[in-house]
């Protein structure tokens, strides 16, 4: 008898098929002595579209809302149906005895087997692979450790729970929006109130009144001082008739040294990654979207085999981890992080609990290095980039604290308080794990200087007197680093799915980018007065997943929080029905669709600008221009692509504007080696990217939502 692997993807099938030693192909799996192993891609199994309950609901009517299947029925995604089909075949083949899930190990990786057995209706025994990286060792360890597939029944119960819910309030609620007010809208748990969130941080902006301020800065003895108010401590005041008056009483007097204060001060390192830490950080230093970082750490995982599982939140690793150490940085010590590993390797490594905690280990421990050997060549320059960070920092929390002396000046001068600061490093500590490392500027009221030896009692004779003033500034409007910080602090969606909601909001056209800052649509603001109150509200989905946290540690019944979904649906429902809100289009554009005639909206994507047809039911849309990673040979700026066929053409907003023949012909002059073929490559993969529809569970439910707008 043997026993059927079931992986997530071919290529992590694949890996485990190598070392389980499963060589023979056989009908989309690859068998061995005791094990055939099979995969997914993604989600293979469905919850049902709403006309698989009832052929009415094929047409949108707001009568027929909300609609409550008694029972979810399970369907095939038609898309992968072949591979479906295969791993079912396996599944009912005599010779297995029992299945292993080897999926993800993860909710929703949980669901993606689930489901799939669930749908084949096989009762099998389950064991379940749970692996936190995919090298041979770990695939070896983990197999020699299965575990009882009984034993993640709840985490199946809070998966489905999280689909049945989604299904509930998205469709429902999506459906009585577009048929209510005629135009594509959407809505969920997680994109409406994060969308909610950059609405409110843009009206703070709108609201702020600056105020000026103003403070005073002497200069003596070598050394510039800044003015602090006695009792407030603070360096800056809104009343300008004080710093004047200020200012008179200490033009040409001596300034008195009260206090000299050393101290040798310690900053330790930041704590290992995240998925949410790395994409804020790649965010800042690279500019890559959420998403982006998210697909560069899963070819790391599952390709390179150089970084443990991505999609974790915890920044601890358990004690069993902390004794393969050495190995994993034995494996990441090539070119530029020789030096930097080779004093760990060579020296006793000192764990500490801000980094070694069983107690604070997740599904997954932090993101870090694996045992498996690197080869930089083979990684692109993206991909470089991202474990680029993940090594240092895994570096950084084994190095000792970065040390220095602290000093802080305190004097006097007509009768006021004046300080100076300076600071001489010590040790550097952590921060030799980075080439050129530097501290982001904090905005201090006193800044740093190098101050000469000075002594307590010294009197210097003011030299120079300046009065600054600045204004209070408003709150920055949100990129995706500080949109995940903002999405994380309000316990909206997980470390999974909050790379897909952002770009669900750019892909719906209800947020869009202006250089790095995110801005709500028209589309958007009218969207947020259309729905529901409750439905914007950050509490309602970190409820949820707390609920649905509860689920999976048995402490909350399925059924319960099903319910509950079911009575929140009917609210939703009965809000937006009785709504007296109105919707306006205010990006119509003079271009007739070409399949109606009605006139066309300008909306602008993530990466593109398009028309797309106003009629949700006919649906058409063409892109009028994306944007490319060609630069401008003037300025430098990414540059858009206008046209199609042979009149495709670069524009640049200096103005620059070149055909694309031209720019093959210049890059080819200058030794890119671009050709022809590899630009049209370029162009189409970046077509099917925005084009291909996501594999996952709400993949095909949501396409025919109409979500086109």
């Amino acid at each position: 008898m043997k026993t059927l692997v079931i992986a997530e993807k071919p290529s992590v099938g694949r890996d485990i098929a190598r070392v389980l030693k499963c060589g023979k192909n056989n009908q989309g799996a690859l068998e061995g002595d005791k094990y055939v192993v099979t995969w997914a891609l993604g989600h293979l199994v469905t919850l049902a579209d709403p006309e698989a309950y009832d052929s009415k609901y094929k047409a949108w009517e707001m009568k027929d809302l909300p609609m409550l299947p008694e029972k979810f029925q399970l369907v095939v995604i038609k898309q992968t149906g072949k591979q479906y089909q295969t791993v079912k075949n396996h599944l009912y083949r005599k010779d297995i005895s029992d299945v292993v899930i080897a999926t993800d190990a993860g909710r929703e990786g949980e669901l993606v087997a689930r489901w799939i057995l669930a749908k084949a209706g096989s009762h099998k025994p389950v064991k379940r692979l749970w692996i936190s990286s995919v090298t041979d060792k770990a695939i070896r360890e983990g197999f020699a450790h299965l575990k009882d597939g009984r034993a993640y029944m709840n985490l199946y119960a809070a998966a489905e729970a999280r689909a049945e819910a989604d299904w509930l309030v998205g469709i429902n609620g999506t459906r009585a929006l577009t048929c209510k007010y005629n135009a594509q809208l959407s809505c969920g748990r997680v994109q409406t109130p994060t969308l909610s969130m950059i609405a409110q941080r843009e009206k703070e902006i709108r609201e702020f009144k600056p105020e000026k301020y103003y403070g005073l800065t002497l200069s003596c003895g070598g050394v510039t001082w800044s003015w602090q108010d006695g009792k407030s401590g603070s360096s800056r005041t809104f009343s300008s008739e004080r710093i004047e008056k200020i200012k008179n009483q200490v033009q040409g007097e001596k300034l008195t040294v009260q206090e000299v204060h050393r101290t040798t001060k310690k900053i330790y390192s930041p704590g290992l990654y995240d998925l949410t830490e790395l994409q804020r950080d790649a965010n800042k230093r690279f500019g890559f979207s959420a998403k982006e970082t998210l697909n560069i750490m899963q070819r790391l995982y599952e390709n390179h085999k150089v970084l443990t599982y991505p999609r974790t939140d915890s920044r601890y690793i358990g004690k069993d981890v902390a004794e393969t150490l050495k190995e994993r940085l034995r494996a990441c010590s090539v070119g530029p992080y020789r030096k930097v590993t080779g004093k760990l390797i060579n020296q006793t490594l000192k764990l500490s609990k801000s980094f070694v905690d069983d107690s604070k280990v997740s599904d997954h421990h932090a993101i870090i290095p694996t045992e498996q050997f690197v080869q930089l060549e083979h990684m692109s320059s993206d991909e470089r980039k991202i474990y680029d960070l993940v090594v240092r920092r895994f570096a950084a929390v084994l190095y000792p604290p970065c040390e220095y002396e602290q000093t802080t000046l305190r004097g006097t001068c007509g009768g006021e308080t004046f300080s100076a600061k300076g600071k001489i490093m010590k040790q550097p500590g952590w921060q030799a794990a980075y080439e050129d490392f530097q501290e982001e500027e904090a905005e201090e009221d006193i800044r740093e200087q190098l101050l000469p030896e000075i002594k307590e009692g010294t009197k210097e004779l003011v030299t120079r007197v300046k009065m600054n003033e600045g204004q209070t500034k408003p709150p920055a409007y949100y990129n995706e680093a500080t949109l995940l910080t903002a999405m994380e602090k309000g316990g909206l969606g997980t470390v999974a799915t909050r790379a897909d909601i952002i770009d669900k909001l750019f892909n719906t056209f209800l947020m869009e980018k202006k250089d790095k800052d995110i801005y709500v649509t028209s589309k958007g603001r009218q969207l947020l007065e259309l729905v529901p109150e409750d439905l914007k509200k950050p509490a309602l989905t970190a409820d949820w997943e707390k609920k649905l946290t509860a689920i999976s540690e048995g402490r909350l019944k399925k059924d319960v929080f099903i319910q509950d979904i079911r009575g929140y649906t009917e609210e939703i429902v009965a809000e937006i029905r009785t709504g007296d809100g109105k919707f306006r289009h205010e990006n119509l554009t003079n271009t007739k669709c070409p399949q109606c005639g009605k006139r066309m909206l300008a909306v602008k994507g993530k990466n593109s600008r398009m028309l797309v047809c106003q009629d949700r039911e006919c649906g058409y849309r063409e892109t009028v221009a994306r944007t490319t990673n060609a630069r401008c040979p003037k300025c430098h700026k990414r540059m858009e692509m206008y046209g199609k066929g042979d009149a495709q053409t670069f524009v640049c907003v200096c103005g620059y504007k070149e055909k694309l023949s031209v720019f093959q012909e210049r890059r080819k002059k200058e030794g890119a080696g671009v050709s022809k073929k590899d630009v049209q490559k370029y162009l189409n993969k970046q077509r099917k990217e925005a084009e291909q529809p996501l594999n996952n569970a709400f993949a095909e439910a949501f396409a025919k939502l109409n979500l086109k707008e």
